[in-house]
């Protein structure tokens, strides 16, 4: 899956992904093993973006979270995987 001209997500079934790790799966419905996060242009990309998930079969992980300077949104992919899309304006921060 291409998430963006530098960003590629490998999505593979449990077997496929089997034959990359010699560690056991975790089950992402009772485990979380990681947090992806993305870091998006601007508040409507991640709106974008987490809309584009959700509507592909994803799971809303949070509520979007505006903190002035910081707007981000989570979801759950199939898998169960957390992710999350956040935009940040550098210049509000330093205003904070």
């Amino acid at each position: 899956m291409i998430i963006s001209e530098n960003i590629f997500a490998l999505l593979m079934v449990e077997d496929r992904f089997k034959g990359f790790t010699n560690k056991k799966i975790t089950d992402t419905t009772v485990s979380a093993e990681a947090i992806l996060c993305l870091s998006a242009d601007n508040r409507e990309q991640v709106d974008q973006l987490v809309n584009k998930a959700l509507a592909s079969g994803g799971k809303p992980y949070s509520d979007p979270q505006d903190h002035g300077f910081m707007y981000g949104w989570g979801f759950q992919d199939l898998d169960g995987h957390i992710w999350e899309v956040v935009y940040m304006d550098e210049h509000a921060m330093n205003q904070e």
